[in-house]
């Protein structure tokens, strides 16, 4: 044990990617079980190296040096979602997110073969998602496309067939695109008596293919007597490239969005997709620099918009959407931010809208960030079970505060055919207020 005391000092190295880890983290696993009927690649397996128990194992093992970092080794750290399900069912408190993260980024920084240096990470996922502007810019040919319908043919010629598996995926992804709306003011003002004044993190793929939805979030903040703020210059949350194992750039975004939003000016950050919200809630955790305090005093800003408003005080909305849904948890806001109540209190104020509970709502549905566009076949099979369980309530709408999820499981439901509205929690308060709703 005094040996690992200074771990959290050492550097990690090819062979040891866990040699910067506080090893007492490892140690809080007692290798129970409990968690393994919440792991999602572990419930589709059963292999106990897929499972949070097994991985910690692994890892610790190759810390040891009990283990060495083989292809199989990594093979089963790297299907991991990082959806940490298993931090909800642990009861000893083990700190997963803690230790696969950082072991994974020193695992891909260490290898020559790491699979960030293919053109998929290098083009598509580091030099175009991130930059909305760019990802604005790629989409207008596919909006085109849709709007002539030259998709559709497309798809039923085959030609999509002929595309490379990874970007036949992000076709598929795609959902019906929304016409571009003006971009969001610098200030949106409060409606009636001001209760906060907050900023918005209006995110990369969220700026891109869900503006409606951020345009939805400011409208209800202002209806709930909030200032909305937003930064011109902030940049992506640093996810994408974080949970792949690329570290610096995604220091680099966390700075960017540290200096763009001066956090002592408002009440708070808000964010409304689950997995930037976990992202920027850690950007205190993720590096030890000199600028550790400023991104902490910033993390510790950041509100999910759920948690936000129902920490407020949900002003009523009165427009009635006579909706049968059922809401399906987001990973990186029920597990990660540990957020699952605050949407449920506050769908349970639209008028008209029926809530069912969701079997397996603490399952991944297989987004986990640009996971589904990496490891498609384990993607599909937990689309497919999210989907069988989402008909099995019988609902006509899914609700989920993950711009990932929505894309996900809307892309399976018309991969099957099947009718379903797929919308984030805001979409619906804001047409609740502005009493919108129309039968779809």
């Amino acid at each position: 044990m005094t040996q690992h005391a200074t771990d959290a000092e050492a550097s990690p190295t090819p062979t040891n990617p866990g040699a910067g880890i506080d090893y007492g983290l490892f140690l809080d696993c007692v290798h129970c079980g409990l968690c393994t009927s919440a792991c999602p690649t572990y419930v589709e397996t059963g292999n106990e190296n897929d499972s949070p128990r097994g991985r910690i194992y692994l890892m610790r093992s190759v810390t040891d040096g009990r283990l060495d970092l083989t292809s199989e080794v990594r093979r089963h750290l790297e299907l991991c979602l990082d959806c940490r399900a298993c931090e909800t069912a642990c009861p000893s408190g083990v700190q997963y997110g803690k230790l696969i993260e950082p072991f994974r980024v020193a695992m891909e920084a260490g290898s020559a073969t790491s699979k960030t240096h293919d053109w998929f990470h290098r083009w598509i996922l580091f030099r175009l998602f991130p930059y909305p502007k760019r990802l604005r810019v790629a989409l207008a040919p596919a909006r085109i496309a849709q709007t002539l319908r030259l998709d559709r043919a497309a798809r039923s010629l085959g030609l999509l067939n002929l595309l490379p598996s990874r970007l036949k995926q992000m076709v598929d992804m795609l959902p019906p695109l929304p016409a571009r709306q003006p971009a969001l003011p610098d200030l949106l003002p409060a409606i009636g008596k001001r209760r906060a004044r907050v900023a918005l993190f209006t995110g990369c793929i969220g700026d891109a293919m869900f503006q409606p939805t951020n345009w939805a979030t400011a409208r209800v903040l202002q209806e709930n007597g909030c200032d909305v703020l937003v930064p011109r210059l902030q940049a992506c949350c640093g996810a994408i490239h974080f949970h792949a194992g690329s570290s610096e750039p995604a220091r680099e975004f966390a700075d960017a969005n540290v200096a763009a939003f001066n956090e002592d000016d408002v009440d708070a950050v808000i964010v409304n997709i689950a997995g930037c919200g976990a992202m920027l809630k850690d950007y205190g955790h993720h590096w030890h620099d000199i600028h550790q305090p400023k991104r902490e005093a910033f993390a510790h800003k950041v509100r999910d918009i759920n948690e936000f408003l129902d920490g407020l005080g949900l002003i009523p909305p009165t427009g009635e959407i006579p909706v049968t849904a059922t809401y399906h948890d987001a990973c990186h806001l029920g597990h990660a931010q540990k957020i699952r109540e605050a949407p449920r209190r506050l769908l349970a104020q639209i008028p008209g809208l029926k809530l069912r509970d969701l079997p397996e709502t603490e399952l991944c549905c297989g987004a986990a960030g640009t996971y589904n566009l990496t490891e498609t076949e384990m993607a599909e099979r937990l689309s497919k079970r999210k989907l069988a369980n989402i008909k099995s309530t019988g609902a006509e709408c899914l609700i989920t505060a993950n711009a990932g999820c929505q894309l996900q499981i809307a892309r399976e439901a018309r991969s099957q055919g099947y009718p379903l509205w797929v919308v984030h929690p805001l979409d619906l308060l804001d047409m609740s207020y502005r009493n919108a709703y129309k039968r779809r």
